[in-house]
């Protein structure tokens, strides 16, 4: 076995460069698109609804949102010269943006300016940073002597970890159930519980078919159930349009200099959660997770990341980065195929041009896709276990672990714990991921003893 090789513990079905029949792969890149739909959709409907913007320039960011994610997969996974990781890692809108959108869009109200001028400070701050990952992805190689696999592992782990809470609130029946008080009823619990059992049972299955379609079958039996239950409102499938037309520069570009240094520090945590990203979908694929092909696949990654979002600020969407949860799926399908993520790219892309089929899709239940969600989140989670299991367990590994963990939880279960600091430092450690990413990054450079 290669030594920079993890065991193929996943039980891959099909590799990274097997081609899967085209009935199995579109089934899978399903999969894949229904685990992080809710993910690319929510920031700008966040955005949308915090700007109180018009029913047409909110349903124009979701469908371009979903448009550049389709885009920006497709030129991740199918690597294009030195650009891509050629892994299945597929790339949506990122959360971690949302703070700092915020702040500067409401300064730019604030100061008289129209939500459409707000936009496009947003759109030209998210340009302007692009260029330090396209810059960072090129030392890469110098940052891997840092960013090791105490790192990585470490910032897997928190991915899944603090993803486990998103996936207990759709458990429970989502925000909505919250604010009407159903969160958490029988019928929730039912639905999610009914999603989890198929998936677990499909996925122990001797049949590789049942295997790579357990995702998709159980969130149908939720789907169908949710339809029996009148939990689906397909009010939003009317009212959308027949067809959204990229138009680049919608909103313009404007520029706001004093929020340029946060924008930048949050590419540079999205850049320290791409590396964990990428590394546990390397892992999961039976990959090498360090020596040259690791770092040239990290190198590739990180310049997809800035261009893309480059190119998804010219269109009208939000900075995109790795999406972890679709690590997930690939644990539980047992297909790590690149050649997915095309099919990937093309539903996504379909999906932001035809407003109807995401409505079909968005019109899913919570409580069934917490169901997936969960395993899923956890299976995140496990593989950042199985990076830290090629650490040496000595003191120094475990001290980096154990403040690391403590606090990015900390800050995830009590964001109070930040309420009393400046706004840029709290926006800027209002992720776990971030927060305990940048934790152990610190603790490994000032620490004694050797970097593992």
């Amino acid at each position: 076995m290669n030594a920079n090789t993890l065991p193929d513990t996943s039980e891959l079905l099909c590799g990274l460069e097997d081609r899967p029949p085209l009935a199995d792969t579109v089934l899978v890149a399903l999969q894949h698109v229904l685990a992080m739909f809710v993910g690319i959709i929510t920031p700008p409907l966040i955005i949308g609804g915090a700007l109180k913007l018009s029913a047409g320039d909110t349903a124009y960011l979701v469908s371009m949102s979903l448009f550049v994610s389709g885009l920006a997969t497709f030129i991740q996974t199918s690597r294009f010269g030195p650009v891509g990781s050629g892994l299945l890692s597929v790339q949506g809108t990122s959360f971690t943006f949302i703070s700092p959108i915020l702040a500067a869009t409401g300064a730019v109200i604030a100061a008289g300016g129209s939500t459409r001028a707000a936009l496009g400070v947003a759109f030209g701050l998210s340009a302007a940073g692009a260029p330090l990952v396209i810059v960072l992805s090129r030392f890469i190689q110098q940052a891997g002597r840092v960013i090791t696999p105490i790192v990585t592992g470490t910032v897997v782990m928190l991915i899944g970890l603090t993803l486990l809470q998103v996936g207990a609130t759709n458990v429970g029946g989502g925000f909505d159930a919250k604010a009407n008080g159903s969160f958490g009823s029988m019928e929730n619990l039912g639905l999610a519980t009914l999603v989890v059992v198929i998936v677990l049972v499909l996925s122990c299955c001797r049949s590789r078919h049942l295997r790579m379609l357990s995702v998709i079958i159980g969130l149908a039996a939720g789907y169908v159930l949710g339809i029996a239950l009148g939990r689906v409102d397909f009010s939003a499938l009317h009212a959308a349009p027949a067809v959204v037309v990229p138009t680049p520069f919608r909103f313009g570009f404007g520029m706001q200099a004093a929020a340029l240094i946060p924008f930048a520090f949050t590419y540079l945590i999205t850049a320290v959660e791409a590396v964990g990203d990428l590394t546990a979908t390397s892992a999961l694929s039976a990959q090498p997770i360090s020596g040259p092909l690791f770092m040239q696949r990290l190198r590739g990654g990180l310049l997809a990341d800035g261009i893309n979002s480059a190119i998804g600020a010219c269109l009208g969407s939000f900075p995109t980065t790795t999406f972890a949860q679709n690590n997930g799926v690939i644990q539980l399908t047992g297909v790590g195929s690149r050649y997915v993520g095309r099919y990937i790219g093309a539903l996504l892309a379909l999906l932001g041009l035809i407003p109807a089929v995401g409505a079909l899709v968005q019109a899913m239940p919570p409580a069934a896709l917490g169901g997936a969600t969960l395993i899923m989140f956890g299976m995140v989670a496990a593989a950042g276990v199985r990076i830290l299991a090629r650490v040496a367990a000595n003191r120094r590994s475990a001290i980096i672990l154990a403040v690391s963990l403590g606090t990015g939880l900390g800050v995830t279960f009590v964001p109070e714990l930040l309420a009393q600091l400046p706004a840029l430092l709290r926006n800027t450690l209002s992720s776990g991921i971030a927060t305990g990413g940048l934790c152990a990054l610190a603790l490994n450079i000032v620490l004694p003893g050797g970097r593992e």
